[in-house]
C-alpha cells in the first residue's frame, strides 16, 4: 500500500498500474458475531463505537465489469449508522441474499463487511470488458450496484430487481484502503477538490438530486416553495443548494442557531428554527399533534407571504411526517427517503386524499442522475459540505456523531490519504469557490 500511495502522492498515475496489488488491506468492519449485541436497546443507546472494528481483510477477487479502487478518501452516511447498530436488520442478510445470486457475487458473503457507501480514489485494476476507465484514473463513486439482466431496470436502472447499495447491500465498500465496485459506478472526480471533499457528496448529493429535481422525484420547478427538513445535514444541505440553483424557494428547518447561520451562508433567507420556537408534533409515544402541525404551517405561509410547500424535502420519517403531510399544500408533494427518526411513519390520509396531495418514495439515484450530480459538483455549481475529517482509525467516533447527530453537513474520513487537503488539480477554479467549499468546515 506504500508504494501505491507514494506513486499517487508523486502525481505519477501510470506507476500505478504497474505496482502490484496487495492481497490484504486495512478497512472498516462490522462482525456477523455481534449481530446481537445491542438487542433489547434504544435506537440512541446503541454506540456505533463498540460494533465498528479496523480490520486487516483479504483483498477480494477482481470480475469482470468491476474494478479495485485505492481509497484515498470516504465518508459516513446514515446506512453506515444502521449497519453498525444492526437496525432495521443486520446487514448480513443483505450479503447472504446477494451471494445466493452467482458464484461471483458468493465473494460478498462472509463473516464480516467491509462498510462505505462513498469513496474518492484512483484506479488499480479493472476487470475483463471495463473500457471506459484504466489504472491511474482519479475517481469518485457513486453507490448504485445493479445488475441489469432484468427488463425492470432499463428505464431507470433503480427500478432493476436486483439493485442494491454498494456498501451497505454488499460488501467491499468505500471506508477502507482499497473498494472494489462495478465500474459503472466510477465518476471523474471533480478536479478543484481535495480527496475528502470529493468523497462527501457521492451518496447524499445523488439522492438529493433525485429525490427534488428530477423527474423520478419531486421534479422541482422555478417558484417552487420547498420545506427542506434538516436544511443544514448531509443530505438538506444539498436540497437546499438544488432549490436555490434552480430557482425554487426553500425554506429550511434546522434545530440551533448554528445551523440556521449554515443556511444563511448558503443563500437560504427564510429559515425555521424549530428548537427555538419549540415544536413538538407528538404530545406522547403513540399521540401527535395536530396543533403543532397548524402552527407550523402558519409559521411557514408566514415567511412565505402566504404560501404552502409546492415540496417537503423529507428524510426524518416518523417524527416528522405527520406535519409534512400537513403543510404541504393542496396538490402538493411530500418526497421521501430514509427514517432516520423512525421507519414507521403517521399521518392523518383526510390530508392527503381530500387535498390531493402525493407521496413519492425515492432511493438514491440511477447512474444518470448520479453523473449530473456530480457534474455540478465538478463545475463548482454545488458544493461539498464537509465539516469535520477523521482518520480511518477513528471512523467509529465519527459514525458515533452521526448516530448523535453532533456534525452538521458531511463528516470525512481520511483512508490512504495521509493529511487533508491534498489531491487538487485545479487550483484556480478552488480559489474562485473557496468560500463555499469552506462553509461547513469547523462547525
Amino acid at each position: 500500500m506504500k508504494q501505491i500511495l507514494d506513486a499517487i502522492l508523486a502525481g505519477d498515475s501510470a506507476a500505478v498500474g504497474e505496482l502490484d496489488v496487495p492481497d490484504h488491506y486495512r478497512g472498516i468492519t462490522v462482525h456477523a458475531d455481534d449481530a446481537a449485541m445491542f438487542d433489547g436497546l434504544d435506537s440512541k443507546e446503541k454506540d456505533p463505537r463498540k460494533s465498528l472494528h479496523l480490520d486487516d481483510v483479504p483483498t477480494p477477487e477482481l470480475g469482470p465489469g468491476e474494478a479495485l479502487v485505492a481509497v484515498m478518501a470516504s465518508a459516513i452516511n446514515y446506512n453506515t449508522v444502521w449497519t453498525s447498530i444492526f437496525e432495521p436488520v443486520s446487514t448480513f442478510s443483505f450479503l447472504k441474499r446477494y451471494g445466493k445470486l452467482s458464484p461471483l457475487t458468493a465473494r460478498h458473503d462472509l463473516p464480516y463487511h467491509v462498510v462505505g457507501s462513498d469513496l474518492a480514489g484512483v484506479v488499480l485494476r479493472t476487470g475483463p470488458g471495463v473500457n471506459a476507465w484504466k489504472p491511474g484514473d482519479e475517481v469518485v463513486a457513486h453507490c448504485l450496484s445493479v445488475e441489469l439482466e432484468s427488463p425492470d431496470g432499463h428505464n431507470d436502472t433503480m427500478l432493476d430487481s436486483e439493485q442494491r447499495i454498494w456498501g451497505f447491500e454488499t460488501n467491499f465498500g468505500g471506508l477502507a484502503e482499497i473498494a472494489l465496485v462495478k465500474s459503472n459506478q466510477l465518476m471523474p472526480k471533480p478536479a478543484h477538490l481535495t480527496w475528502e471533499e470529493a468523497a462527501s457528496p457521492g451518496l447524499v448529493n445523488s439522492t438529493a438530486y433525485r429525490q427534488l429535481v428530477s423527474a423520478n422525484g419531486a421534479n422541482m420547478k422555478q417558484g417552487d416553495v420547498v420545506l427542506v427538513w434538516g436544511a443544514s445535514g448531509g443530505l438538506g444541505s444539498y436540497a437546499t443548494q438544488f432549490a436555490l440553483n434552480g430557482g425554487a424557494i426553500p425554506v429550511c428547518v434546522v434545530s440551533s442557531p448554528e445551523k440556521a447561520e449554515i443556511c444563511r451562508a448558503m443563500g437560504a433567507s427564510l429559515i425555521i428554527d424549530r428548537s427555538a420556537e419549540g415544536y413538538k408534533f407528538w404530545k406522547d409515544e403513540h399521540t401527535q399533534d395536530q396543533k403543532e402541525w397548524k402552527r407550523f404551517g402558519a409559521r411557514i405561509r408566514e415567511l412565505t407571504g402566504g404560501d404552502d410547500p409546492d415540496i417537503v424535502f423529507e428524510h426524518p420519517g416518523r417524527e416528522t411526517f405527520g406535519a409534512s403531510v400537513y403543510v404541504a399544500r393542496r396538490g402538493g408533494t411530500i418526497v421521501t427517503c430514509a427514517s432516520t427518526s423512525g421507519f414507521m411513519h403517521e399521518y392523518d390520509n383526510r390530508y392527503l386524499w381530500m387535498n390531493l396531495k402525493r407521496i413519492i418514495g425515492s432511493h438514491f439515484a440511477n447512474y444518470r442522475e448520479a453523473w449530473e450530480a456530480n457534474r455540478l459538483i465538478a463545475k463548482g455549481m454545488v458544493h461539498p459540505t464537509v465539516s469535520k475529517v477523521y482518520p480511518l482509525e477513528d471512523t467509529a467516533q465519527a459514525a458515533y456523531d452521526v448516530h448523535r447527530n453532533l456534525h452538521q453537513g458531511k463528516v470525512g474520513v481520511l483512508t490512504l490519504a495521509p493529511t487533508e487537503g491534498l489531491g487538487v488539480r485545479d487550483p484556480a477554479l478552488r480559489e474562485q469557490h473557496l468560500a463555499a467549499i469552506n462553509r461547513f468546515r469547523n462547525r
